[in-house]
């Protein structure tokens, strides 16, 4: 399966969440949809993203707009993170990168000289009816949420 294009529609899927919930896209129905991958649970960049769209998260849901976190991590490391941060929103645990790799965001990465396989922090914009509307890749963090909302402002 390739990575969903801008105005195309996104195949629904389905991924263990936080609150011990199953989250399928189809549940989002005629709702806007922020989906966020990032590399791991409680380090520094992935924790400023989540509190990021934690304190615009009233903004979002204010325009339509569901938010939904997804990385790699186990569930428990999941509930652990949202708690501690006080995220509002869920996070799909994919630890077999099934939504990761429909979304083409796992990438070669290097650290310490060491090179290995992961997430690839991206955000896709999806709207009510399931279409692809954004994609942001090879995100950085500072300022991204803004331009996130900012896009859903333009919809």
């Amino acid at each position: 399966m390739s990575a969903p294009k801008i105005g195309e529609k996104v195949p629904d899927f389905c991924l263990p969440a936080t609150g011990d919930k199953t989250l399928c896209l189809k549940d989002f129905a005629g709702r806007n949809l922020v989906l966020y991958f990032y590399p791991k649970d409680s380090t520094p960049g992935c924790t400023q993203e989540g509190q990021d769209f934690r304190d615009h998260y009233a903004e979002f849901r204010a325009l339509n707009t569901d938010i939904l976190g997804v990385s790699r991590d186990s569930l428990k490391r999941h509930e652990n993170f949202k708690a501690k941060y006080e995220f509002p929103f869920d996070l799909l645990s994919d630890e077999d990168e099934t939504l990761c790799r429909a979304f083409d965001v796992i990438k070669k990465k290097k650290l310490y000289g060491k090179e290995f396989m992961g997430i690839e922090r991206s955000t896709f914009l999806i709207d009510g009816e399931g279409i692809l509307r954004r994609e942001w890749r090879k995100v950085k963090v500072p300022g991204h949420v803004e331009e996130v909302l900012e896009a859903v402002k333009a919809l």
